[in-house]
């Protein structure tokens, strides 16, 4: 059983940067392949992006790229999801979840933390 905790809440003004955590409670994440979605309000839940269990590899939903960067320490057992020039529109609950492969879809994650709310608004 992975247990994830998500670190990083937060209310923003459009334009602002925030870095979410992802951590494991018990177990060491490099076994993972870790994944990052949102929800918003009345809509499902979406990809973000996800990352290998190196770091090496790496992917992203193609209206966050450039501006959200997934990356991973595994000495420090965390994985972060770095988010630059926010927008109103990604004011979601972001969740990170773990699986065995790199998936899209959040039914092939096994694993997922509480999630953590981003509110972006000025």
């Amino acid at each position: 059983q992975l247990l994830l905790l998500e670190s990083g809440v937060g209310l923003l003004q459009p334009g602002a940067s925030l870095r979410l955590s992802c951590a494991p409670s018990g177990r060491t994440i490099n076994s993972y392949v870790i994944g990052w979605f949102r929800q918003a309000p009345g809509k499902v839940r979406e990809f973000v992006a996800t990352i290998n269990r190196s770091g090496s590899t790496t992917s992203y939903a193609s209206s966050m790229k450039g501006r959200f960067t997934i990356s991973r320490d595994n000495a420090k057992n965390t994985v972060y999801l770095q988010m630059n020039n926010l927008k109103p529109e990604d004011t979601a609950v972001y969740y990170c979840a773990g699986s065995a492969n790199m998936y899209r879809n959040p039914g092939a994650y096994t694993y997922w933390g509480q999630g953590t709310q981003v509110t972006v608004s000025s």
